[in-house]
């Protein structure tokens, strides 16, 4: 196996557990724009978004309002102030073995770059709120790479920014079938899907999932060449 020499990790799922804010912010941004709990409007623009999760946030509003970009951009905001609001309420709090998986890949000399769907003006309250400075190389949002998931775009940029020689070192973890593609797509040596987010095995599978993973704690295992300790790889 080709050595990894970039790690690009998701966050909402992935590394960060904001899976229940992060639908409230969903719920409370359509809300605003009309479609309320209880109707069967509310339950299609819900199930979009799960199916969406991964996206842009405003590609996935742009999904639930195809014919207004004026509604699609108040849901966004909405979503935005809804979703900046609970992390100062309430903060953001890492997922188990997070924060070690994080060093044991910095010891290894991977180089480590968060990708989201969120907004740069999100993700900088996000990195504010973890202070994760000195554990990661990048950290990127659509508008940094031109397209996000399921486009292959951020991996790429992040090969690109961090010099990295071939994508076939860069391995890519998340918690939705987007994420797998995104990786597949770029070229990435391993999509490690990890079951504590949205998406179950078989959409990460169906995604292009080259493994599994109970959680980001076990990438680093993966990574640095141990695969037999991981009995949910797929092989």
């Amino acid at each position: 196996m080709t050595p990894v020499r970039l790690a690009c990790l998701d966050l909402a799922g992935t590394t960060i557990g904001d899976i229940a804010m992060v639908e409230r912010a969903f719920a409370e941004a359509i809300a605003t724009q009309g479609i309320v709990p209880g109707t069967s409007a509310y339950a299609r623009a819900m199930v979009h978004v799960h199916r969406s999760r991964g996206c842009p946030k405003i590609d996935i509003f742009r999904g639930i309002f195809p014919d207004n970009e004026a509604q699609a951009q108040a849901a966004n905001l909405t979503f935005e102030r809804s979703y900046e609001g609970a992390i100062e309420r309430s903060g953001l709090v890492p997922l188990p073995g997070t924060v070690e998986a994080l060093d044991k890949l910095r010891a290894a000399d991977i180089k480590i770059a968060l990708i989201t769907g969120f907004s740069r003006g999100t993700l900088g309250r996000v990195l504010a709120a973890l202070g994760w400075d000195d554990k990661l190389n990048l950290a990127l949002c659509p508008e940094d790479a031109g397209r996000g998931r399921p486009y292959p775009n951020l991996v790429l940029t992040a090969v690109l920014k961090l010099g990295i020689e071939d994508v076939r070192q860069v391995a890519v973890a998340g918690d939705s079938d987007n994420d797998m593609l995104c990786a597949r797509r770029a070229g990435a040596g391993i999509a490690a899907g990890v079951l504590t987010g949205v998406h179950s095995r078989e959409r990460l599978l169906s995604g292009g999932a080259t493994h599994i993973l109970d959680s980001i704690a076990d990438f680093p295992t993966l990574l640095l060449g141990h695969p037999h300790a991981l009995p949910t790889a797929v092989r």
